[in-house]
């Protein structure tokens, strides 16, 4: 029988400022070949089927730093079973075993749990304008909290890092300007040469649509 092994979880987004597990060490880390994006429609975390929201993914090329975690053995069976749950609910991530750098004096490597965007999954949307991102996470609430809570802890926790993430910023920049805005009548007046910003028409996802991903979670 194998003993138990140290584990390392890479963080991108909620994880960097509510892991909700226990930790031995938390350390700045890089990972190469993946970028952060608000590149998932969540219907469950961050929104709804009636009003989806979006979250942070991780999709292919650049470099994302963040935190790594490393979890003792004799808590990593659960822990993972729990981080499991939390992000393997419609099988929109993929859990692979990369290679991280830690960011410390000196630097070193270390194969880490990660969380990619699966590009072929109805909830992957990677394309959707600053503005309209903004309009969604302006309006939209799920069964963890309101999507602006999820993008503002993620910012904030990011800068505390010394971390500039530049779409990010241009999102929360353009929040400004959305939030401000008085809720338009049912027939708004929009003024020559400005258009009004409808709620996005994402692609609408069966729930029998996602069981062809599910097959990841009984696996694990």
């Amino acid at each position: 029988m194998d003993r138990p092994r140290d584990l390392w979880i890479f963080a991108y987004g909620s994880l960097m400022w509510r892991p909700g597990f226990a930790f031995a060490e938390r350390h700045p880390a890089r990972l190469r070949g993946f970028h952060r994006r608000f590149c998932i429609v969540s219907r469950h975390h961050r929104g709804s089927f009636a009003r989806p929201g979006l979250v942070l993914g991780l999709d292919r090329g650049g470099t994302t730093q963040g935190v790594a975690y490393l979890v003792a053995a004799h808590h990593a069976a659960d822990v993972l079973k729990a981080v499991r749950a939390r992000e393997l609910i419609s099988g929109v991530y993929r859990e692979a075993l990369l290679t991280v750098t830690l960011l410390g004096e000196p630097s070193r490597q270390v194969a880490a749990i990660v969380y990619l965007a699966e590009p072929h999954h109805p909830s992957f949307n990677p394309r959707l304008p600053v503005r309209l991102q903004a309009h969604i996470i302006a309006h939209a609430h799920g069964r963890s909290g309101d999507n602006l809570g999820y993008l503002a802890s993620t910012v904030g926790e990011l800068l505390r890092l010394g971390i500039r993430e530049r779409e990010l910023e241009r999102i929360a920049t353009c929040l400004g300007a959305v939030r401000t805005r008085a809720p338009a009548p049912r027939r708004p007046s929009v003024p020559a040469g400005r258009r009004a910003v409808p709620w996005p028409k994402l692609k609408r996802v069966r729930v029998s649509e996602l069981t062809r991903f599910r097959h990841r979670l009984r696996q694990k």
